[in-house]
């Protein structure tokens, strides 16, 4: 890491930090604890492919742990359907029991949702009303809340700013297109934080077996050539699937018609992929991207909790279908944050914690707390191509003078209404960009 940096670099940071953060502010929030998302991380780059042909993915990932569930879905619908203008709620979210799990009422303009259920049996693993993956959902319906999480969380119509653009231009959807991720966010100037897995990012997460480039794949999303159980648990091998018939949930092969069938995500707490993934065998269909390119058609894997051993494996479970049908659930991927990374914390706060520097701003003073911007701080530059060391900043720390571990500190700070992530009181906020000297650089 250098131990200094060029002042065009200084203020590129600060451009970013700030842009972000003027974005985030111009956003209100929904609920009161913004959603997160438990990501693994995907290594082994520049792995081969499977004999299928898939699974070959040149850059380390992220994948999240978990499908999206319906809690989190049903957050989504509350901040950008009111109206529901593009279907993101479908009605049989409602009436099939074998997955229900969102229920809407009031009218257009005033939609609300809610989670319900599960009915029927609800043994351990599948007792969990929105703790169960969200299904119903067509491949642009995922696009929409990838498109929503990358634009910060917003609430309102859905538009270009919210639910239209992002990671996806959905601008052309009502043809049917699926299009390519976009490679920068026009919202944030950034590369999209969420998106929809590749197939070959998908089925890497789910089957290789890690530990090198030339580790190899198993059969199954369950560490595992053999076909797995289907036993709510801890033990290995299992998953949400109906061998033979038998279904997960009742463990038989009838059942009232009125019976969930999903489990919770991570119910089969013995059975993740190599990586630490669940569920991407049974439980629901999940979308992914194919090969990334537009098109009309977009994929399926996994299988879900009706599936046989053939639909759920690696060599067979798979299939194109039209972005529009709504016949899956989804899980999202992420870039590995560099070192660099300007850390955004969703909620009533967003931090950007910036690195070292040893000189000055341009015009030699110190960046104080309500201090107007200097030109050199413009946003016509939305990079982060710096270096910098990320620091979880602390609320209450002073601007000028006091030092942190030995370093100067310099504040910007922008203060809006809302609770401070980090406080249990208080309604005065602060958005924060901290810029760390060496020593008593000045």
């Amino acid at each position: 890491m250098p131990n200094s940096l060029s002042e065009n670099a200084i203020c590129r940071v600060a451009a970013n930090a700030f842009a972000l953060a003027l974005i985030y502010l111009a956003q209100p929030h929904v609920h009161a604890d913004p959603i997160s998302i438990d990501w693994v991380t995907v290594g082994d780059p520049g792995n081969a492919n499977d004999t299928t042909g898939y699974g070959a993915v040149n850059d380390e990932y992220r994948i999240a742990k978990h499908e999206v569930t319906i809690q989190q879905y049903t957050d989504f619908l509350n901040a950008v359907a009111a109206s529901d203008s593009n279907g993101l709620y479908f009605p049989n979210m409602e009436s099939d029991p074998s997955v229900a799990g969102i229920a809407r009422t009031g009218s257009s303009g005033a939609f609300t949702y809610a989670v319900i259920g599960p009915s029927g049996l609800t043994p351990a693993g599948a007792a969990s009303p929105g703790n169960r993956p969200v299904t119903y959902v067509d491949w642009f319906d995922a696009a929409r809340f990838a498109n929503w999480m990358s634009n910060g969380q917003p609430t309102g119509l859905q538009g270009p700013t919210t639910t239209e653009n992002g990671a996806y231009d959905l601008s052309l959807w009502f043809l049917g297109i699926a299009p390519a991720a976009n490679g920068t966010n026009p919202n944030t100037g950034a590369a999209p934080l969420y998106r929809i897995p590749t197939e070959n990012e998908w089925y890497k997460a789910a089957y290789y077996k890690g530990g090198g480039p030339t580790a190899g794949y198993w059969s199954y999303a369950t560490q595992s050539d053999s076909a797995p159980g289907n036993v709510i648990g801890g033990a290995a091998n299992q998953a949400n699937y109906a061998p033979g018939g038998v279904y997960a949930v009742p463990q038989s092969a009838s059942f009232a018609s009125d019976q969930n069938l999903l489990t919770d995500v991570g119910a089969f707490s013995g059975s993740p992929s190599a990586y630490g993934t669940f569920d991407q065998t049974g439980n629901v269909f999940e979308w992914n991207d194919l090969d990334g390119t537009g098109g009309f058609l977009r994929g399926l894997r996994g299988g879900n909790f009706a599936s046989d051993t053939a639909t759920i494996s690696a060599a067979f479970g798979r299939g194109d279908l039209d972005p529009l049908e709504p016949v899956g659930g989804f899980r999202l991927v992420s870039p590995v944050p560099e070192p660099s990374t300007v850390v955004m914390v969703a909620g009533g706060l967003a931090w950007a914690a910036l690195g070292a520097w040893r000189r000055r701003a341009r015009d030699g003073a110190r960046v104080r707390a309500g201090a107007s911007l200097r030109p050199c701080f413009g946003l016509r530059e939305a990079r982060l191509d710096a270096e910098p060391s990320p620091v979880q900043p602390t609320l209450g720390v002073g601007c000028d003078g006091p030092s942190k571990n030995g370093q100067d500190v310099r504040v910007l700070r922008i203060k809006r209404k809302g609770p401070v992530v980090g406080e249990t009181t208080g309604p005065v906020a602060a958005i924060e960009v901290w810029v760390f000297g060496g020593g008593n650089s000045r």
